[in-house]
């Protein structure tokens, strides 16, 4: 059986997660669609990465439940996974964009290599080909080919995030995971690499779970939109809906601007 776009490909059932005597998340509940985009905003510590962090199998849920819809259509508990199971999800039908390149990237080989990688784990062998796909997806993230044996430490911040997006799309996933991707480039840079991210969103018809405390980024990315504080869910809608007419105080605090995320 095949995935079908008439199922979510993400589906959040009362979610929580704690740490201590704190919930980071309590009660999350959200179904994702393919192709569709879901921006994560809220203050610093509301618990956006926290749940980020859940749902990509980098830290265990303690109650509720994630099912994932893989690409024969069968539902997989990501709470009930074990970790061979996710670092498997995590190197081909998933991607995981992390904020400081540093934590996405091998610093001890080449750029080609980093993007050849996750083709190899699909079972790609030819070298050849390797070469030239990793070649291909380097100039469509706009780093010379020429640069393809440079290390990523002589690339810049910029070039090592758009570095880090083309090692995770090249094996075209159908789930990807965003954690401020943006976060701490210069403004120009930022907005090239905004360009970038929404054509290749579009283009590969990702489903992608966006954190960011960029409302700015959330209405360029996102479909919808997923409001946080004090690790519950506020408010969900579409994302126009929500920055142009938000129903919750906080929400309406975090639009305007009056609260400082």
């Amino acid at each position: 059986m095949s995935a079908s776009s008439d199922e979510p490909i993400l589906r959040v059932e009362g979610l929580r997660k704690n740490y201590g005597s704190r919930a980071v998340c309590d009660g999350i509940s959200f179904d994702l669609w393919p192709g569709e985009v879901l921006a994560v905003v809220g203050e610093s510590g509301a618990g956006k990465t926290s749940l980020l962090k859940c749902l990509s199998g980098q830290t265990p849920i303690d109650a509720g439940h994630a099912f994932y819809r893989n690409a024969k259509g069968r539902e997989i508990d990501i709470a009930a996974s074990d970790e061979t199971l996710l670092k498997r999800l995590q190197r081909t039908e998933w991607g995981l964009i992390h904020q400081n390149p540093r934590d996405g990237l091998r610093f001890g080989v080449s750029a080609g290599a980093n993007v050849g990688e996750r083709l190899m784990a699909l079972g790609a062998r030819h070298y050849g080909n390797i070469r030239h796909e990793a070649g291909d997806w380097l100039q469509r993230l706009e780093i010379s080919g020429d640069r393809i044996d440079d290390l990523p430490s002589k690339f810049s911040g910029g070039m090592q995030q758009r570095l880090q997006i083309a090692r995770n799309l090249v094996t075209k996933p159908r789930l990807v995971f965003m954690d401020e991707p943006t976060g701490g480039l210069d403004v120009s840079v930022q907005a090239r690499l905004l360009d970038l991210l929404r054509v290749l969103v579009r283009d590969l018809g990702l489903a992608a779970v966006l954190v960011t405390h960029d409302l700015a980024v959330a209405r360029l990315l996102g479909d919808r939109l997923l409001v946080m504080k004090d690790g519950k869910a506020v408010e969900l809608g579409l994302v126009d809906q929500v920055l142009d007419d938000p129903q919750t105080p906080y929400a309406q605090l975090l639009v305007s601007s009056v609260l400082q995320i």
